[in-house]
Order: structure tokens, then sequence, then C-alpha cells
């Protein structure tokens, strides 16, 4: 099953994937598809349907037609399937990994983490079912008790970016069914294929039909007809603040539950009290993991100027040190996942230049040698001096890296804030007064203080302003995945 898709993939031919809809695989209404890429190679590995609008409304009828059986089992018994899922995903763990590298071009060890955040996904949402409450509260008249219910909201659409195919798509499929929702995935077209193996071992697990169904196509068509169906009750998508605010006006006439994680620009504050080997190393990680295309990653440095020249010079090194190069090899860094996106990187960086950068470390486009087929680009650092420059404002999500001096934690704060974005942030200090500081006036949802990124299952991972709305994981995201009931019980 997954291993033909794997061969396929990694073969000499294309693998030809198809939608996944009420328990059946078809190719849906047209027979127009879309050629998809290994970003390493340049090669086209497969193709998918180029879904329209009837295939979205198939899918949410389908979903609409399970919810009310699938919301009547018990929670627990929602659960054994997400276990068994979780359970599925960890046996085949090695070919799922190949398939992320396949199609999203990151290294087979961070592919491997990948396919392990999927499993830790489905599993938290499974020990959630018997972690479902609602509350009664004292009403105002005699013989009357106040029943608030958690509910489902019916049929959740998830819309996945491709940065992780597996596991943005297992996060939002869990809490979703957990909760009693149906669910209807259009995995990226960029990276479909590791959607297309969840259901696949969904399927073969014994899912019932309708619960769990892949669309695949451009977001502009069977996207956008899944966000305007009358029949999608909430629609959870991670992507770009371009697509969030697209999908914020499309479903605006039928008022639509939104839960939208978009860009970031998080900005990462050394002090001059931190641990500056510490901070290094977090600032190269959190910068330069999966080729820096993480909404979370480090996007800007504001450095001390009591120790800037010294963690320059130990991050000049170290970021000198990474290597980039096939991704089964286990490099430090893999491929960019188009060629459009690496033209956004070059524009920026030139944008920074003509507006007064400095170079500390050249790195660009590579076009020779075993870099000639692919995407690629080496990591780059440039020196600011003004937080208007287009490196300091515009998301880069790739291997580049301004870098700007401070001389106050108030002024790294206000530099920090100064951004449309608000979705992740890093502080390094070891003065209490500053962290405390940091966390009544950082206006981002998520801060990392004294350590490097990667979010937990029981926290909550959301973003303020352009950054997005609603969240994820933990206890507070499952509750976005439940509406609520009230009901006034009177027995007088």
């Amino acid at each position: 099953m997954l291993q033909e898709m794997l061969s396929a993939l990694t073969g000499a031919g294309a693998y030809r994937g198809q939608m996944f809809i009420n328990g059946h695989w078809t190719d849906g209404s047209s027979r127009d598809v879309y050629e998809v890429e290994n970003p390493a190679t340049g090669r086209i590995i497969g193709t998918i349907p180029q879904g329209g609008a009837d295939d979205a409304a198939a899918a949410v009828d389908a979903a609409q037609s399970a919810q009310p059986a699938w919301a009547a089992l018990p929670p627990f018994e929602r659960a054994k399937l997400l276990v068994a899922l979780a359970d599925a995903v960890k046996e085949h763990a090695g070919v799922l990994a190949r398939i992320v590298v396949a199609e999203q071009g990151k290294p087979l060890n961070q592919a491997m983490g990948e396919v392990g955040a999927t499993e830790t996904f489905l599993r938290y949402a499974a020990e959630s079912a018997r972690r479902i409450e609602g509350d009664i509260v004292p009403s105002d008249s005699v013989n009357e008790e106040v029943w608030i219910r958690r509910v489902p909201h019916g049929v959740v659409v998830g819309l996945t970016a491709w940065n992780f195919p597996a596991a943005l798509a297992a996060r939002k499929l869990g809490p979703a069914l957990v909760a009693g929702n149906t669910f209807v995935l259009k995995a990226h077209e960029f990276t479909p294929f590791s959607g297309i193996a969840l259901v696949q071992l969904a399927d073969h697990i014994g899912f019932p039909p309708g619960v769990f169904n892949v669309v695949t196509g451009a977001g502009r068509t069977v996207g956008e007809a899944l966000v305007t169906s009358p029949a999608s009750d909430l629609i959870t998508m991670t992507g770009s603040t371009r697509a969030g605010r697209e999908i914020y006006r499309s479903s605006a006439d039928r008022i639509k539950v939104l839960r939208l994680e978009l860009g970031g620009k998080a900005p990462f504050i050394v002090m001059d009290d931190a641990d500056i080997d510490a901070a290094v190393e977090s600032a190269v990680v959190a910068r330069f993991s999966n080729c820096g295309q993480i909404c979370t990653c480090n996007e800007r440095m504001y450095l001390h100027d009591a120790i800037a020249g010294e963690f320059l010079d130990k991050f000049l090194a170290r970021t000198s040190s990474l290597r980039v190069g096939d991704p089964l090899s286990n490099p430090d860094i893999g491929p960019k996942i188009s060629g459009p996106e690496v033209d956004k990187i070059e524009a920026i960086v030139e944008d920074t230049l003509a507006a007064g950068a400095e170079v500390l470390l050249r790195g660009g486009r590579l076009r020779d040698g075993a870099y000639a087929k692919g995407h690629w680009y080496s990591p780059t650092v440039l020196k600011v001096r003004d937080n208007t420059a287009p490196a300091m404002q515009k998301e880069i999500f790739g291997p580049v890296v301004p870098a700007m001096t401070v001389s106050s934690f108030e002024e790294a704060l206000a530099l920090a804030n100064d951004s449309e974005y608000g979705l992740s942030a890093y502080v390094y200090s070891q003065n209490f007064r500053r962290l405390m500081q940091a966390a009544r006036d950082l206006q981002f949802g998520e801060i990392y203080v004294n350590r490097t990124s990667g979010e937990l299952v029981q926290g909550f991972h959301n973003g303020w302003g352009q950054s997005g709305l609603g969240g994820e994981d933990g206890k507070y995201g499952l509750d976005g995945y439940f509406r609520k009931k009230t009901m006034y019980v009177n027995w007088s």
C-alpha cells in the first residue's frame, strides 16, 4: 500500500494519486491533473486530480451524512480508531518519512521527526476523549439548573500548508474527530501524498465512510468551494496570511467558524546576560531547520550591543558549518519547496541590501553541480541598521536571517513588536525581571524563553494580529473543535 506509493514516487515513473470521498477512491469530476515535483531534483514524481466544486460538494456531503452517527459514538470509541491510526503511523514511520522527503524535501531525520509528531498529535487527541467536559451552573430560579454542553460543529474542513504535510493534517484531524466532527482534508497541491497516505491508513483500519475524506487540487478552486459550501461548519487552515485573508472574505457571507494559523516573523532577542553558546545554537536551529520553512522560525535577531560581536562570531561560524544537500543524506538543510519561493527570498535580500544592509555571510541561490536541478539556497546572514528594512518586516521563510544591535531590553521589545505578525518570539536572558517584562509586553501568542523552537502538544499554538486567530494543541486547541449548547433545565 504505502510502499507501492513510495516506490512510484522515488522510481522512474510517477504516482497517480486520487481523492478519497465517502470511503472510495476517485479521480473526481475533471480529467485535469496537477503535477507534483520533488523539490530536490525537479522531477515530476506524481499527479493528483485537479478537484473542483463538484468534488468539494461530494466530500462535504459525505462528511455531513456520516457525522450524526459518528457523533453518536461514545468519545472513547472514536478515540480507539485514532489510537489505531497512530499505531499505523508508527508502524509505517520509515515509509511515511520518505514520502515526506520525496514531496517536501526536508532532510530524512527531520522528516522522521515530523512523522513522530504526526503520531503524537493523534495519540494526544485520543487521550482527550475522557477530558470532554461541560458545566452545570446554578440558576436564579427555583428547581432549575443551567447545563452547558460541548458539542461538535459538524463538518470540519482542514486546509494544510506544504511545510509539514503529515503533521499538520494530524494536528487538525485528531481533535476534530475525537470531538465528534467529520473531516474533509484539502491537502496542499505541492505536498498531497502525505495526506493521501494518512487516509490510506485510516481506510485500512476501518474508519467509517465519510468520516475522513481527502480532496486535491488548487486552493482557488476546490479550496474555495470547500470554504463556501453551505454544509461545511468549521474551517481550520494553516498557511500564508494572504490565503488566510482570502478565506476570511470567502467565509463571511455564511459567517463560518474559522481557525487560521498564518504567517510569522519571530524576533530572536539576546541580552547581555544570556548564555551565548546556548543562544547561538538555538538561533541556528530555529532559523535553518526545514530550510527555514517554519512559521515559528527565527526570522530576525535583536542582539544587545555588549554581546553582539561575540554572538555573531559564533553564529557565523556555526552557520558556515551547515551542510546543504540531498535530503536522504541527512544534511542540515535541504531544498526550498519551489522556484518561486527562491525568487521571493532573492528579492527580499536584494531589497534589503539596497536599503543599506551589510552581508555577514554570503550565501544565495545554488545552480551548479549537485544543485543544477531542484531549488536550492544556502544560508545568508545580513546586518541591518533599521527595523524598516525589508528583511526585518517581510516573512522570509527561508535560510536568510537579518541581525540588528540594540542598547536595551526595552528597545528590543519595541522593535520586536514593530511588526504586523504576532505568532512566536524568542528571548534569551537570565534576568527574571526581563523575562516577566517580556511576558507582559511582547505581543505574540507564543514565546520561547531560553530554549529553541518546537511547541508541545499540550501547549497552545496561536497567533495574534496578522498571524491568525484560533489556535491548535492542548485543551484550548481541542475546545475550538466544539461549540457550546446551553440548556435551562427546570423540574418544578
